[in-house]
């Protein structure tokens, strides 16, 4: 007969109030990107906002209870279209100063993937589509080429976005 799992000991108020302290106290965001890279054409996947000028990878925040990688399936679904054929890899993981102080943003590569159908203009992505890396628009944003620089020019990769 196995012994049962040894169970963790309860943790005690005074611990789980330090931690909820923390939350209220430290709240960090996480926020993640795709690099969606059609190696055959040499492009990217870049939406333009109906918000936010420029260029951007598709990508948003990870929301309570999920993983990265399930927040970056939803935001490429809803961006783009784009289903993920295999695991993304993680590439980088930078501090974003300039949406707060607790920002961080995970960015990962696919480079096996299917668009389903073009993206249709909505409230959010008013435009979504591939670019050669050659031939980036003028108003890609800074995060943006730098990352790519990182990825593909091998650059340095920075601990900002």
């Amino acid at each position: 007969m196995n012994a049962p799992s040894p169970q963790p000991p309860p943790r005690a108020l005074g611990t789980r109030l330090f931690h909820f302290w923390l939350r209220l106290s430290r709240p960090m965001t996480l926020g993640m990107r795709g690099v969606v890279y059609d190696q055959e054409n040499h492009a990217v996947f870049l939406v333009r906002h109906t918000y936010v000028k420029g260029w951007h990878f598709p990508g948003g925040g990870v929301e309570p209870g999920e993983s990265t990688q399930a927040a970056l399936s939803r935001e490429l679904a809803e961006e783009g279209n784009i289903e993920i054929l295999e695991r993304p890899v993680l590439k980088s993981f930078h501090f974003n100063r300039m949406a707060s102080n607790r920002d961080h943003v995970a960015v990962y590569l696919i480079r096996r993937f299917r668009q389903t159908h073009p993206h249709v203009p909505d409230r959010e992505i008013a435009e979504a589509r591939f670019f050669p890396l050659d031939a980036l628009p003028v108003d890609t944003s800074d995060g943006t080429r730098r990352r790519i620089a990182e990825i593909f020019e091998h650059a340095p990769v920075s601990d900002e976005w």
